[in-house]
């Protein structure tokens, strides 16, 4: 059971560390898989920015009927085929990595705003593109008419306060080196570096609405 007033609370905690960790104007996106649409509702009421989900038939059967009042933001692995019955909720990709999304997308949703994710740890189980790779996903997204709007990545599994920075480093490096407004990095347990390194946009979910189901 979802208690809103102690989310709002918990909500109210995460923008102080933000502040703490010299952080201004960063987005805080409510990640709110495997929970019910109570938590959409907790989110909104609490003031988080968005809410992000990750898996397409979960987010699709919560919003059947219902509208989340807050941007929607898809932030799991993008599936090709799932693009066109996502493409009427979702207002910001957050994980687009690779050619056969970018074209999808674009079909399904003309000038849809997205962000590239990059792989900035070099681990194969995360995704994103490589890097040296970026310019040539950044050029075909403009070349298909989508929106970019930022850069996205995800922090090391269990890694060191130094490869954790390291790696939030190089996005931030990457993000103003194509001139983008949203550097999109930070969850629960690592949002504090990535505020530290210029994150504009955290991803928190069992900081808001506690353990998994």
């Amino acid at each position: 059971m979802i208690d809103i007033r102690e989310v709002a609370e918990r909500v109210h905690a995460v923008r102080q560390e933000i502040t703490e960790c010299g952080g201004s104007g960063v987005s805080l996106v409510a990640v709110t898989k495997t929970f019910g649409f109570e938590a959409i509702e907790a989110a909104r009421a609490g003031g988080c920015d968005a809410v992000g989900e990750n898996y397409a038939q979960e987010l699709l059967a919560k919003l059947e009927g219902q509208n989340a009042g807050l941007p929607v933001h898809f932030i799991g692995s993008i599936q090709s085929n799932k693009v066109k019955s996502l493409a009427p909720v979702v207002s910001l990709w957050q994980t687009v990595d690779r050619e056969s999304v970018v074209n999808e997308i674009a079909r399904r949703s003309a000038g849809a705003q997205v962000l590239l994710q990059v792989n900035t740890t070099g681990e194969s189980s995360k995704g994103g593109v490589a890097p040296e790779n970026l310019d040539a996903l950044r050029t075909l997204a403009d070349a298909r008419g989508l929106t970019v709007q930022g850069l996205m990545t995800i922090g090391p599994t269990g890694g060191s306060h130094e490869s954790v920075h390291k790696a939030f480093t190089r996005l931030r490096e990457l993000t103003d080196l194509h001139h983008l407004p949203i550097c999109s990095m930070g969850m629960s347990d690592d949002f504090r570096i990535a505020v530290s390194c210029g994150s504009t946009m955290i991803r928190v979910g069992s900081r808001l609405f506690g353990a998994r189901q």
